[in-house]
């Protein structure tokens, strides 16, 4: 089968040609004409099957032959449960459509909302979106969903891990009911079939790969490691093995930031993506790893969808996941396309309990290789080298605590009473009177005797005067 005999049309095929696709991978063949008879269909393919062009295709076609969106509205809404598988399948999206009058843009949070807003006033063909940001956009008016011709879910397994069933349900009920809705996951759990009963109509269920199975391309190995000795042994072999180009996934974001900084303390490049970065953040740090200027990319697994990176010779599990099917999507991230990849686990004690799940899960048993005394020898840096010909220095007199008791504040500021009192004047005398100063009047004070009425004295006062 060829990308001709599904149907689509001219511009859409010249664009598949410049892209350098040759033949539909099966995903890709099963779907597309589904979706191009207006049927929902409910899809089951794993990473790096082409599930992207599995549905972008057909859907592309299918608005290339209607009226452009209007104001505010959407004709297509793609939905995605990370910003950066929602900037990759909008990347897809303008390469498919180079050749066509389709208007397509991307909106996901950890952004600012105003320039959103400013595309979407002129309508689009094509909109991808997170859930949380797109209901920020319906909130403020700023998006309109009447005229949704398309409804597609994306990685639905994930959103539902991540707690994105309830924004979904409310976006279901914002939908036209006569509408087209395609859902894609990795697999066919009781929640996503669940879901898909009240969103689909009587779909077409496709499944192109047999269920939790890792590729024959993927080489995968496990090097028994004590925990405190990991980030050691992943330094080693980067540097033993060469390696230009490591995937690491790990656990926590916090683990994630402290690989980071032990990595760079041992000359390596690395930069990290995870929930608590901002969106800038991430999309260099993406763009970074993919540019060759960092060596190796330490994610989370919620970060790490839609990182889609051609030839990826390695992926290193920090840390093994507590989900056994994170494993399978972990390690699909290398040996892409019919390339060869390699999977390797660091796995200590405390995880020997997950990768017994894994191994029961993929029916296979991993290979396991013990490496020892990767140890590196403690380098002293060039800064702090002991020159020997230079004098050793004097230690440093340890500092006396003063000590701060009441008893001692209120006596040193008595001292400092008195001081200021008896010091004196340094430009008189103390026989001297400063010009221009009253004299003391002796009478002033002085109580009226027994003889002496008040008023006497008062006009004795006046009379001195």
């Amino acid at each position: 089968m060829t990308f001709e005999t599904l149907g689509l049309s001219e511009p859409i095929l010249r664009a598949i040609q410049e892209k350098g696709y040759s033949k539909p991978s099966p995903i890709q063949a099963k779907a597309t004409p589904a979706i191009l008879d207006g049927n929902d269909i409910m899809a089951s393919a794993q990473t790096g099957t082409g599930k992207t062009a599995g549905f972008t295709l057909p859907l592309l076609h299918r608005l290339s032959k209607a009226s452009r969106a209007r104001s505010n509205h959407v004709r297509a809404l793609v939905l995605t449960p990370t910003r950066e598988l929602a900037a990759q399948v909008h990347e897809n999206v303008l390469i498919y459509s180079k050749h066509l009058r389709i208007h397509s843009t991307v909106v996901y949070g950890g952004v600012k909302i105003n320039p959103q807003m400013m595309k979407l006033r002129r309508g689009v063909d094509v909109l991808v979106a997170t859930p949380g940001r797109l209901l920020d956009l319906y909130q403020q008016n700023a998006i309109k969903f009447t005229d949704v011709e398309t409804l597609v879910l994306d990685e639905a397994d994930r959103m539902l891990d991540m707690g994105f069933i309830h924004d979904i349900k409310k976006i279901q009920a914002l939908m036209p009911k006569e509408r087209q809705t395609l859902l894609f996951s990795a697999t066919f759990s009781n929640d996503i079939r669940q879901l898909a009963k009240g969103m689909l109509k009587n779909p077409v269920e496709i499944d192109v790969s047999p269920k939790n199975t890792t590729a024959e391309t993927v080489q995968q190995l496990i090097h028994p490691v004590d925990k405190k000795r990991k980030t050691k042994l992943l330094s080693h072999l980067i540097r033993t093995e060469k390696w230009s180009q490591v995937l690491v996934f790990i656990k926590t974001k916090h683990g994630a930031n402290r690989l980071v900084r032990n990595l760079y303390g041992d000359g390596i490049s690395a930069v990290a993506i995870h929930g608590n970065k901002s969106q800038s953040q991430r999309t260099k740090a993406l763009s970074d790893f993919k540019r060759g200027k960092a060596d190796v990319l330490v994610a989370t697994d919620i970060a790490a969808r839609g990182i889609d990176i051609d030839q990826l010779p390695q992926v290193v599990n920090f840390d093994l996941p507590n989900v056994p099917e994170d494993y399978v999507h972990r390690i699909g991230r290398t040996g892409r396309a019919g390339s060869q990849g390699q999977a390797i686990s660091l796995v200590s004690a405390d995880e020997i309990k997950l990768l017994q799940d894994i191994e029961r899960l993929i029916k296979r048993s991993i290979e396991r290789e013990e490496i020892g005394g990767f140890e590196p020898e403690h380098v002293v840096p060039a800064s702090r080298k002991v020159d020997s010909n230079q004098k050793p220095r004097r230690p440093k007199k340890p500092k006396i605590k003063k000590d701060f008791t009441k008893t001692n504040i209120k006596g040193a500021a008595q001292l400092n009473n008195e001081s200021k009192r008896k010091k004196p004047n340094s430009k008189r005398t103390n026989g001297e009177q400063k010009v221009g100063a009253k004299k003391p009047s002796q009478n002033r004070n002085k109580k009226p005797t027994s003889g002496q009425t008040k008023s006497q004295i008062q006009k004795k006062r006046v009379f001195l005067k």
